[in-house]
């Protein structure tokens, strides 16, 4: 019997009790026959360490990437806490897959990738938990747009990137949220090589962007994100609290700034 959930995530995890593995398969003891919680954070232990073949430091690591569709987990479980630690202590960002998925499309069963892993609002309690770590939502979130700009509204820490579809077809509330409340967490990118840079420039002059917004979605937030340039020994700005509307609100500011 194997286990459903990724290894490397396993590794990062003590086994769960049998009794309380509720609808899942219980791990396969035979092939972790000696596992004890030291020996699986391990992993965790030479990323802070920065020893071979994990070192953040030695090998120029500046991000992490989780594709939680693929890997076969929530964000929010806490057997991913420990690396999240790490990501968080070095102050690097985390880009998570988020929506549809192409991988596995129109394979039978879907290639077995379960797409509600990839739902944004999963996320929600990773920022609760590590409000420093900066946590970027990758892709329009289709079919879960609306939850991803909830999401990234609430919590500062959360930005959403611009890659994966041509921007002419963007959700008309994401493009609106990017030109208002979301102006200084919004991110260019294309998902190079199935969109081009260059596609994605031009597709972006009919979309509905402000010209004023256009310089910080292409760099200027990007360069806050990653602290380059000025932006190196600052972290991410503190929400501007008397910009944050009051709940049911934030539907209408968008819709009113067209």
């Amino acid at each position: 019997m194997t286990n459903s959930r990724p290894r490397w995530l396993l590794g990062l995890s003590t086994y769960p009790d049998p009794e309380t593995w509720h609808g899942h398969r219980q791990p396969d003891r035979d092939r972790y026959p000696h596992a004890r919680r030291s020996e699986l954070l391990e992993p965790v232990r030479q990323l802070r360490r920065g020893v071979r073949p994990c070192g953040l430091e030695e090998h120029g690591v500046k991000g992490f990437k989780f594709h939680p569709t693929v890997q076969g987990y929530h964000p929010y479980d806490k057997m991913a806490w420990p690396i999240y630690e790490v990501i968080n202590e070095y102050g690097l960002p985390a880009v998570f897959h988020t929506g549809h998925s192409g991988i596995g499309s129109g394979m039978r069963c879907g290639g077995g990738l379960r797409l509600e892993y990839s739902n944004p609002i999963h996320l929600d309690d990773v920022a609760i938990d590590f409000p420093d770590m900066q946590i970027v939502m990758a892709h329009p979130s289709f079919p879960w747009q609306d939850e991803a700009l909830s999401v990234a509204t609430h919590k500062p820490n959360v930005w959403i990137d611009l890659s994966g579809w041509s921007p002419k077809y963007f959700p008309k509330q994401l493009v609106q949220y990017a030109n208002t409340l979301l102006k200084d967490r919004v991110l260019f990118a294309s998902d190079w090589p199935l969109i081009s840079p260059e596609r994605w420039l031009k597709d972006a002059e009919d979309a509905g962007f402000k010209p004023e917004v256009m310089p910080g979605i292409l760099k200027g937030n990007a360069m806050r994100l990653l602290k380059l340039g000025s932006h190196a020994a600052t972290a991410a700005p503190p929400p501007d609290i008397a910009a944050v509307p009051a709940p049911g609100q934030a539907a209408e500011i968008a819709k009113s700034d067209k």
